[in-house]
């Protein structure tokens, strides 16, 4: 009885989503493939599921906590609901696609989380993201951070920051520990929390010389403005430190080239994805939200599992969080309601309405002028179908209430 009364409910984190809501998803995830396709990105469908061995191939074990598990009832073998798309593109990449020179792909698909985060956010998020494959350089990243910035725009986000790091930093100082799985967990848990204490006893268990030792303490300290680049020198106890923030500060210089320099700052104790990323990460934040609105990073040699091994970076991001987050206008009425019944030229006309790219709604019922025109309101139209003798079917505009 108890599961009779609810069975409407759906489970933690998984929501329907409503007309007006809807549109407004739909509406954008065409503008941003439009805008993606104009910066030469070409579209393509991952399937929802795939076997286990291929959907978590390379990408550590954080996605596959993350990755809701069935069993295929045709073959009996694991499989998985993506929850990320970023893996299967790298797939097609190295699989499916042939061609060495550098290749553009963007995508856009639900993805479903086996639990919810810790923002309330939905397990099933239409993802939305790009990727470019073969390019090892910072143009490569430059130009995905743009395509970021030029998302945000296009859902009408203007005051937004974009936030840097590079894991390779913290990749550079802990090989100079040479420490076990789970000391380097627990010491990389510890720089994600800011969390001092921690890391200070976990380098004393690990007995780290004085240079790494002070680097690794400072590295949770570096998030800040440009200042940062020049206090993060004191980390560069080896050459693979160097490198790291050398090829940070190219990309900046790219940044700026592409007047997105008044949007960053840095964080270069950022270890996101450190199983997954191995040069630069990017974050978008915007006023508000206290997650990233859209996350990116270079994730190079991820298709060797699958035989080819590619540098590749990308961006991903929720478009029903971005939909979310677009200025509230008050929408016009738009479209045209047509009476329920008349001769062919009604039939006629409505084809040639639609024909043009007008939201025509046929009325499916009989109804009186009045009713007429608030049947027009209540489904948001702006116009009317009607026909004088003489002119035949044309358009006019529908009467305000009496109370406007």
């Amino acid at each position: 009885m108890i599961w009779e009364m609810n069975r409407w409910l759906l489970p933690q984190g998984i929501e329907d989503v409503l007309p007006e809501r809807a549109e407004a998803i739909e509406g954008l995830r065409r503008r941003v493939l439009d805008l993606y396709h104009r910066w030469g990105y070409a579209l393509i469908m991952p399937p929802e599921v795939e076997f286990l061995d291929s959907l978590l191939t390379g990408v550590g074990g954080d996605l596959s906590l993350r990755t809701m598990k069935v069993v295929d009832q045709a073959s009996g073998h694991l499989m998985g609901f993506r929850a990320d798309m970023t893996p299967q593109v790298a797939r097609v990449d190295a699989n499916r696609l042939e061609g060495e020179g550098p290749r553009r792909l963007c995508y856009a698909g639900s993805v479903l989380r086996a639990h919810p985060d810790n923002y309330g956010r939905s397990r099933a998020p239409l993802q939305i993201g790009a990727e470019v494959f073969g390019v090892a350089g910072p143009t490569a990243d430059a130009e995905v951070i743009g395509l970021m910035a030029a998302t945000l725009s296009e859902v009408g986000i203007r005051d937004f920051t974009l936030d840097l790091g590079h894991v390779g930093l913290y990749r550079a100082l802990v090989k100079a520990l040479d420490a076990d799985a789970d000391s380097e967990a627990r010491l990389r848990d510890a720089v994600r929390r800011k969390d001092r204490e921690a890391l200070g006893e976990t380098l004393e268990e690990l007995g780290a010389d004085a240079d790494v030792r002070r680097a690794l303490e400072v590295l949770p300290t570096l998030h800040g403005g440009m200042e940062v680049l020049d206090e993060a020198r004191s980390c560069a106890v080896n050459t693979e430190a160097a490198q790291a923030l050398d090829g940070l500060e190219v990309l900046v210089e790219h940044l700026h080239r592409r007047d997105l320099g008044d949007h960053l700052s840095f964080d270069l104790g950022e270890v996101r994805g450190y199983d997954y990323h191995t040069g630069p990460v990017f974050s978008a934040y915007v006023s508000g939200q206290g997650e990233a609105v859209f996350y990116g990073g270079r994730y190079d040699g991820i298709g060797g599992a699958f035989g080819r091994s590619r540098p590749a970076t990308g961006i991903s991001g929720d478009l029903k969080l971005l939909a979310d987050l677009m200025p509230r206008e008050g929408a016009a009425p738009a479209g045209v309601l047509a009476p329920a019944e008349g001769p062919d030229a009604l039939q006629r006309a409505i084809q040639s309405l639609r024909a043009q790219g007008v939201r025509v709604v046929q009325a499916l019922e009989g109804l009186s002028e009045a009713d007429f025109q608030a049947e027009a309101r209540r489904l948001g139209c702006a116009q009317i179908l009607v026909h004088d003798e003489g002119q035949g079917w044309r358009t006019k505009p529908v009467e305000p209430q009496a109370d406007e």
